[in-house]
């Protein structure tokens, strides 16, 4: 899987697809870029090419070098008349919508064409692996191999085996992306993986603190940056990500986990995405981003803030030690996904050693006997750690 000799094929040449393009070209592979929309291929290598001459201009690529970077990447040209252009291919990653259907049927069609020994991966954020390989006729070659946006900027990638995944193809897609000079963590393919799952309270705690009246989105935005260390509050962040994606996600997982309370959507957040207020891109979310705006400001009261911190991080140290009961994937693995996937300030099972894994479950079981709800439920591996004085990253 040496890179010089290595062509890796790209379908889906949307902002992610671009930037695994960019990826795999700057590690030194030739790159098969398609798209089922005509446009679409010349789109993204113009955005490439603009980040390339950014490289050029700081000083992090030479001239010889990225033009032989952008050279390297070619249109797999019109996919409606079939997969042809991706026959020399050793790896295949799609990044396209978000359907089961329209993967599927992509995989079947695609591994008609390739290698007999090439790697097909989906960059699905959401969908179960093993569904996208359930119509292959050699589903022990689909792998999951999930980047986060923006692919050549973010650090981690998680490879996701199906249960029909060989241990060769995960293990060979893992050192493939470290060669890349990415980071990557092995996932077991369950909802939302590492990231997605764990991370949901960070933005369904906040939700409902904001819907009980506790505080206003700007003061829980607050609280979280300037007391909980986080690089953005959850509604700036949602609002960047876009709430009808975030609401998207958020659904998937909800609906992956046979409707599990921990992970049901807001009723707040719905409404915005009903109503077109997406964030960013559309102006107005959470936030008003139109000219002329005022900002809203916190309420900057120390305990309160505090309150809010501590409510939602027990939630998310919870997620993550379920994560490691369920199997989901390794304490390291965990602590280095929420590190370098979601930028989180600390690992959250570190975290939770420091704030002690007692006042951890104190903190769950007085919402749940509060609430009477589901959702607060402690894992049970953090009832053993209490009881036998583990630490949580044991």
């Amino acid at each position: 899987m040496g890179a010089s000799h290595l062509v890796v094929g790209v379908i889906g040449a949307g902002a992610m697809g671009g930037g695994i393009a960019h990826v795999a070209a700057a590690a030194g592979h030739r790159v098969v870029l398609g798209d089922a929309r005509p446009d679409a291929f010349a789109t993204a290598h113009a955005a490439i090419t603009k980040a390339v001459a950014r490289d050029v201009e700081k000083g992090r690529l030479d001239h010889p070098g990225a033009d032989a970077l952008l050279g390297r990447i070619t249109d797999a040209g019109d996919l409606s008349a079939g997969y042809a252009a991706f026959a020399p291919c050793g790896l295949v990653i799609e990044a396209v919508l978000e359907d089961l259907t329209v993967k599927r049927t992509l995989f079947c069609r695609l591994e008609q064409v390739v290698r007999a020994d090439a790697i097909l991966a989906t960059n699905t954020s959401s969908l179960s692996v093993a569904a996208i390989a359930g119509g292959c006729a050699h589903p022990e070659r689909v792998v999951g191999i999930h980047f986060f946006n923006p692919a050549t900027v973010m650090p981690l990638v998680e490879i996701v085996p199906s249960i029909m995944t060989s241990d060769d193809v995960a293990g060979a897609s893992a050192s493939l992306v470290d060669g890349w000079k990415k980071t990557s963590v092995i996932a077991s393919d369950t909802p939302g993986f590492i990231v997605n799952r764990i991370a949901r309270p960070f933005y369904s705690e906040s939700l409902r603190q904001l819907e009980e009246g506790i505080a206003d989105h700007a003061t829980i935005d607050w609280a979280m940056r300037e007391i909980g260390g986080f690089r953005m509050g959850p509604f700036e962040l949602m609002d960047m990500i876009g709430n009808d994606v975030n609401l998207a996600v958020t659904t998937s997982v909800f609906e992956a986990f046979f409707f599990d309370p921990r992970y049901r959507p807001s009723l707040t957040q719905t409404r915005l995405v009903e109503a077109g207020l997406f964030g960013r891109k559309t102006g107005r979310g959470y936030y008003d981003y139109r000219e002329g705006a005022t900002p809203p400001e916190p309420v900057r009261n120390p305990q309160l803030g505090q309150a809010i911190v501590d409510r939602t991080l027990a939630m998310l140290v919870n997620a993550a030690v379920d994560a490691v009961f369920l199997r989901v994937a390794s304490p390291h693995d965990i602590e280095t996904a929420m590190l370098k996937g979601v930028n989180y300030p600390r690992g959250l099972l570190a975290w939770g050693d420091d704030i002690g894994a007692r006042e951890i479950l104190r903190r769950l079981d007085a919402l749940q006997s509060e609430y009477g709800e589901e959702r607060y439920r402690a894992s049970p591996l953090l009832r053993r750690r209490v009881i036998d004085g583990q630490s949580l990253l044991a």
